[in-house]
């Protein structure tokens, strides 16, 4: 426990993820990185959460067994002097995405409409770097072809609509931003990792029939959906422009760069490095290490050593102690 008498020293720690039991999911988030959820399908795990429909938990040092939004209530100044928020709550939202099934196509509105027509919510736009693929995989961004309302429209009822979809096929390591207002949908197959803002809003439009676990038909959002999507097509997304630049230990480069976030990704590798220079957190945003391959152990100065594995979350708070990351890993690094 924290002695309140004495300033309190921030280091990193550990998260423990909420799960999602959507019809599409699969079990590699089980199987894969070992989340031990109990669950039947998991199709998502929310890392990094304060989202009150599936927040986080630490799980490592004195706050182990908090929620991290009740962490960020009682420490702010954990989310940095460029965050401004009067409760703790994080902007951003990081989760992974086992798809055994097609997502639904859908869509997502923008912070100005959610404000208005959904009770003052974020809207959402998210990023995907793909972990893995099985088979054929794709995804949908956007439309084929340029679309007017009353086309799309029609298409959704009578079920022709994915003639006018763009899809696009994917392979391990691809990245795409999905602004608000792209129609899009994650394709059967396909492992990724989301980065997004906070917000769990989705306007579904089109999901192939299916029933829900009730045999009922799964609501639509149809006319909402049709408010807030962009209908321009022929628009092919293309991979950023992704360099790597080199220190010792340990190599990073930029995968998306928004209003809403940063992503980078690193690839750790000390097996020849005795001494790394440690990684100094700043007071402006913290940070999320997100593991997506490999291990290793992370050293806070002055703390206790947090040992990772693929799947695991480290919250590094603004302020951090510096930090020194040992083994062999690829890590996605978000802040704000």
């Amino acid at each position: 426990m924290t002695n309140r008498n004495s300033p309190l020293k921030i280091e990193p720690f550990l998260l423990r993820p909420a799960g999602k039991d959507y019809l599409w999911g699969g079990n590699r988030l089980n199987d894969d990185f070992a989340k031990g959820i109990d669950m039947q399908p998991l199709a998502e795990t929310w890392e990094c959460s304060t989202h009150p429909d599936g927040p986080s938990t630490v799980a490592s040092g004195p706050f182990a067994g908090q929620s991290l939004p009740e962490v960020l209530r009682a420490h702010p100044e954990f989310l940095g002097s460029h965050i401004h928020s009067s409760d703790g709550q994080l902007p951003i939202l990081i989760k992974f995405i086992d798809a055994r099934q097609d997502l639904s196509v859908q869509v997502h509105p923008s912070d100005a409409y959610a404000r208005e027509h959904e009770n003052g919510q974020l809207g959402k736009s998210e990023m995907w770097y793909v972990l893995d693929t099985v088979g054929d995989a794709s995804l949908i961004c956007g439309f084929n072809r340029t679309i007017d309302r009353q086309t799309l429209r029609q298409s959704l009822l009578d079920g022709s609509v994915e003639r006018y979809l763009q899809k696009v096929r994917i392979q391990k390591g691809d990245v795409f931003f999905i602004p608000a207002g792209m129609v899009h949908a994650i394709g059967a197959g396909a492992l990724v990792a989301e980065i997004q803002e906070s917000s769990n809003l989705t306007y579904r439009m089109y999901d192939y029939g299916r029933p829900d676990k009730d045999g009922k038909p799964r609501p639509l959002h149809i006319d909402r959906a049709l408010d807030v999507a962009d209908l321009t097509g022929g628009i092919t997304p293309r991979q950023p422009l992704r360099v790597l630049r080199y220190a010792p230990g340990r190599a990073s480069e930029l995968l998306c760069r928004c209003r809403y976030f940063v992503v980078e990704r690193w690839v750790i590798n000390t097996e020849r490095i005795r001494a790394m220079a440690p990684l100094a957190a700043t007071d402006r945003s913290f940070q999320v290490l997100l593991c997506v391959d490999g291990c290793g152990v992370a050293f806070p100065e002055g703390g206790d050593a947090l040992p990772f594995f693929r799947g695991d979350c480290l919250f590094v708070p603004a302020g951090s102690v510096p930090l020194r990351l040992h083994g062999r890993a690829q890590l996605l690094n978000v802040f704000c």
